[in-house]
């Protein structure tokens, strides 16, 4: 249930260390560690994650000292802890298919009370009283940011990533991991979709947010969405705020999009961009590419109120009466100044090609942009004027710069958008379109795939002269058909 990873130098030798936690009842779990060489250590580490199921073989068992062994490990009612051997013990890994159903569910029962937790009010209360403590905390999951990297001062490599948590309470809150294993973890939570409990978390006070954050140790157990009412009360909570499109992206990092445009150079087809979402290959960073394809639809002719929406200046939060202003509990609670309602455009784009359609949001300044119209001015158009607009951009080639937001801002994932593609509507936001190019030469649209890691093989795609859609080809842009170079993966 927790891994932690290290190793500790003596004289002459270096030594790793592993250790991890280990459940098979609500009430039973234990801690287990094994020290060895380095290729043994990283080898074991690496054949399972947080979440699966192991069989131990032969561990020694030994009596543990509290004081010592929970300063650093977590909490466990047991008197025991396990140490495992290069020699003698062994750790298989079961399948899912392998194993007992009843270990599975223990995995969404916390290993503390359920009612012995913090809510985010709670610690914004409390202040830097709880500043040090280790406590346990329940709260939604609002994004997962992108991993960075750092060295530090004795050259040492590492990696943070930063989620931000929220409640009903409290819109914004800061969880930092440190660990590789909790890095990886954090990767597979969904925004909105995701509670956590979190167990032995340490707060501290930040001054340079001057505010509390939480930090994952070493000690820290994280339950995925628990078994208990409170938790699903703060689910439901959760996706109601993804439904009414609260907490959006601010408008300085669409700016900051834009301003990436110039360093764009991936080229994707529509069904490269939903198998990279499909197998997590975006996961860790936003993905942003260009796709050569049609516009199959705008519903820049729908109802105003569908694509005309209304936000508070503060929290960004859907206004629905704008005569009322935020109607948002905490955005009120936080200042009883009034706030300004800003107006954009949120239209709804499919794109198009050879190889399937994807859905798009079109928002913001990028819209205005894109029609050369403002959101007053479209409101002073006539519906002939709307169809005509449409016209302009339906069925038109166009060079499209996107921003697939799997794990970041509103938008939900290409995959839950064809997960749900034959229950319901798509949420506006799955992909957020940067730049629409409209193009007027056939040729300019032959450009080479550059392929990450992890994407399936480059071909290029070019105009096909005889019924103009795209089609695959092994040209470079630029060169004609029968001059072209064969495009390699990068």
């Amino acid at each position: 249930m927790s891994k932690d990873f290290q190793t500790e130098k003596d004289i002459g030798t270096e030594r790793y260390t592993f250790s991890f936690t280990i459940r098979d009842s609500p009430a039973a779990f234990i801690n287990a560690s094994s020290w060895g060489r380095e290729d043994y250590i990283k080898s074991l580490s690496e054949s399972f994650r947080v979440g699966d199921c192991v069989i131990i073989e032969n561990p020694l068992v030994q009596t543990k000292d509290v004081e010592r062994e929970e300063k650093f490990n977590p909490s466990t009612p047991s008197y025991y802890k396990l140490l495992i051997s290069e020699v003698h013990s062994l750790v298989k890994i079961c399948s899912r298919y392998e194993a007992d159903t009843s270990l599975l569910a223990v995995l969404h029962v916390p290993t503390k009370d359920l009612h012995d937790y913090y809510s985010l009010g709670d610690i914004v209360a409390n202040g830097q009283s709880l500043n040090g403590k280790i406590i346990n905390v329940l709260a939604a999951v609002r994004s997962v940011g992108e991993i960075k990297s750092f060295t530090t001062s004795d050259k040492r490599k590492g990696q943070r990533c930063e989620v931000k948590l929220f409640d009903d309470a409290v819109d914004s809150f800061a969880l930092m991991c440190w660990s590789n294993e909790c890095i990886q973890l954090a990767q597979t939570w969904i925004p909105r979709e995701t509670v956590l409990f979190a167990s032995e978390i340490r707060i501290n006070y930040d001054s340079f947010r001057n505010s509390m954050v939480a930090t994952v140790v070493s000690k820290t157990i994280f339950t995925i969405n628990p078994d208990m009412p409170e938790a699903q009360a703060l689910l439901s909570y959760a996706r109601d705020c993804s439904e009414n499109g609260a907490f959006v992206e601010e408008n300085d990092e669409i700016s900051a999009d834009l301003a990436k445009l110039e360093t764009i150079m991936d080229v994707y087809t529509v069904q490269q961009i939903k198998d990279r979402a499909l197998q997590g290959a975006v996961k860790n960073n936003p993905l942003y590419g260009i796709v050569f394809a049609y516009i199959s639809m705008l519903n820049i002719d729908a109802n105003v109120s569908k694509i005309v929406r209304d936000r508070c200046s503060r929290c960004h939060y859907l206004v629905t009466d704008s005569s009322e202003g935020c109607t948002y509990t905490f955005c009120n609670e936080m200042s009883a100044d009034p706030k300004s309602v800003f107006t954009s455009l949120d239209l709804r784009v499919d794109i198009t090609d050879h190889t399937g359609t994807l859905p798009c949001n079109l928002s913001g300044s990028v819209a205005e942009d894109t029609l050369s119209c403002t959101v007053d001015g479209f409101f002073n158009l006539t519906e002939d004027q709307k169809t005509s607009l449409k016209w302009n951009f339906l069925l038109e080639r166009c060079k499209i710069y996107l921003k697939e937001i799997l794990w970041h801002g509103v938008g939900v994932s290409v995959k839950e958008a064809v997960n749900r593609a034959h229950r319901r509507p798509y949420r506006d936001g799955e992909t957020a379109i940067l730049q629409v190019q409209p193009i007027l030469n056939p040729y300019s649209m032959v450009q080479p795939i550059v392929v990450s890691k992890g994407s399936p093989s480059g071909i290029s795609m070019s105009t096909d002269a005889g019924n103009g859609r795209l089609s695959p080809c092994a040209y470079r842009h630029g060169s004609p058909p029968g001059k072209g170079s064969v495009a390699t993966s990068a």
